[in-house]
């Protein structure tokens, strides 16, 4: 027994001195590659931080790219060091993301808005598609395309997200009912994989990689270029929230309304648990149909549902849409007190939530934890989860919106990564909560995790069936049941693209292979 509890010491220092002394070399290694960009080893802490603002991994170092080679040229260095490295890689756009999922400890994050090489190019025709870089920001996407007369047709909230980043995802707002989300509106991709090769992929070319990627949060392969599909962008925009107090009622509108043709272009919702001078803080930009009536309207605590809808048209079709919404809007069962409503032009609809940042930012309250959680729930079950959770586990939403809207399934390709429930229409619902630090009350980081927790137990107890949008996960054993049937393919996926799992260690869904996990 002496002997081999000592053996077992030797053995343990000895694994310690290798990683060790792997360490200190890792940098010069990376020093010495051939490429445009550059490496920074010394400020390298901006790379451990986030929009969650909630985990914080420090990186080894920086890549600064300028091209895809510079990304592929380092990525299969890491690669040919093989397992005895402990080397990982994280694209990291805009640093948006909720915990950690681009962050790679000790290890090497790429800024992926360093990306250079050739400019965003659109293409006009009968099928428009703007090229972009990976790196790109859809806001700047939406700039270079109106001078074209074009934009494209599915869009997230906020737009200061990096192209790569949203297509590891999903990509969704309120026109994913119509066009389905973004990653439902890409031609071709060209990706760094995990081997360190760089691949142009489409429906036709390369095609298993081209799904795997969408919706893969960065799993089998980096996103460098992407082509994105346009369609004809209109000048203004007619913006209109109505009120319900019955959810029963708010969801029947919603889903009619996603299963019609030629209502509106954009749908979503919110919930408003306790708020109080709802409608004052709307005058800004909405103007009432009744002021009269809707100065009268008393919320009285009660839960509201918003029902928040768009849509697009050119001045000289004016007539036309006024018709057509007036048409739309008397087939819902809103409060007709609350009918609230803006002109205003595309741009600043589409870039609404900028506004917010700016306004945050000036108070201090945009660098907060952000602890979210993004469901995407089947609709059968909708009905019991709004029961459960609106009012009873989730008491007030002054820390953020509850967004809630529905999606048809059938705007989705099923041959890519993103997970979702098995019914024809779902509901995203979001919980976008900010804490704020060392608070200990309902408006703290302990009180907000404790109600997501809740939540989620809900709706493990319901069987629901729901799916987390962004997921995040401790445990393999929780990443196989959040892909279910799709797990073996993603596993398998990941052993062709990345086999030693070098790629994106910030989901924790894989660990890098090592010399000692073989």
């Amino acid at each position: 027994m002496h002997f081999l509890r000592c053996f077992i010491i030797l053995f343990l220092i000895y694994i310690a001195l290798q990683i060790n002394l792997c360490l200190p070399s890792i940098p010069s290694s990376l020093k010495t590659l051939p490429i445009a960009g550059h490496f920074d080893f010394e400020h390298v802490h901006h790379a451990a931080k986030d929009f969650g603002n909630r985990y914080s991994f420090l990186p080894l170092a920086v890549l600064h790219p300028k091209s895809a080679s510079d990304i592929a040229t380092t990525v299969k260095h890491i690669s040919h060091m093989g397992p005895g490295s402990r080397l990982t890689v994280a694209a990291r756009g805009h640093g948006h993301s909720l915990q950690g999922q681009a962050q790679a400890h000790r290890g090497v994050v790429i800024n992926m808005e360093s990306l250079q090489g050739s400019k965003m190019q659109v293409h006009t025709g009968n099928f428009p598609y703007v090229d972009v870089s990976g790196g790109e920001l859809w806001i700047n996407i939406l700039h270079e395309t109106l001078k074209h007369g074009l934009a494209p047709k599915s869009w997230t909230d906020y737009l200061h997200l990096t192209v790569g980043g949203t297509l590891s995802n999903a990509g969704i707002s309120g026109q994913a009912f119509r066009h389905g989300p973004q990653i439902s509106n890409v031609h071709q991709l060209e990706v760094v994989t995990g081997k360190g090769e760089v691949v142009s992929c489409s429906e036709k070319q390369n095609s298993d990689l081209f799904y795997s990627v969408l919706g893969g949060l960065g799993q089998f392969g980096i996103i460098t270029r992407a082509q994105i599909s346009l369609e004809p962008a209109p000048k203004m925009v007619k913006w209109i929230r109505v009120l319900y107090t019955d959810f029963a009622t708010f969801a029947k509108d919603q889903e009619r309304l996603i299963s019609v043709k030629n209502t509106f272009d954009y749908i979503e919702g919110f919930v408003m648990i306790n708020r109080t001078g709802l409608l004052n803080n709307w005058r800004s930009s909405f103007n009432p149909k009744d002021p009269v009536q809707a100065s009268q309207f008393k919320s009285d605590g009660r839960i509201l549902f918003c029902l928040e809808l768009a849509k697009y048209f050119n001045p000289e079709e004016m007539a036309v849409a006024n018709e057509e919404v007036t048409s739309s809007l008397s087939e819902l069962n809103h409060i007709p007190s609350t009918l609230f409503q803006s002109e205003v032009p595309y741009i600043e609809f589409l870039d609404r939530v900028h506004v917010s940042e700016i306004k945050l930012r000036s108070k201090g309250l945009w660098e907060v934890p952000h602890p979210w959680l993004n469901l995407l729930i089947p609709r059968s079950k909708i009905h019991s989860f709004a029961e459960q959770v609106f009012g009873n586990i989730l008491t007030n939403t002054s820390n953020g919106p509850v967004l809630i809207y529905p999606v048809n399934k059938s705007k989705w390709d099923n041959r890519t990564s993103a997970v979702l429930p098995e019914e024809d229409v779902f509901y995203l619902v979001a919980f976008l909560t900010s804490a704020v630090p060392s608070s200990r009350g309902s408006d703290g980081m302990d009180h907000i995790l404790s109600q997501n927790r809740r939540i989620l137990e809900s709706c493990e107890r319901g069987g629901f069936g729901v799916k987390q949008y962004l997921p995040h996960y401790s445990t393999q054993g929780e990443w196989r049941s959040h892909f279910g049937l799709q797990w073996e393919a993603f596993v398998q996926r990941k052993s062709t693209y990345d086999p030693l799992r070098i790629l994106a260690p910030g989901q924790r869904i894989f660990q890098k292979a090592t010399a000692f996990s073989l």
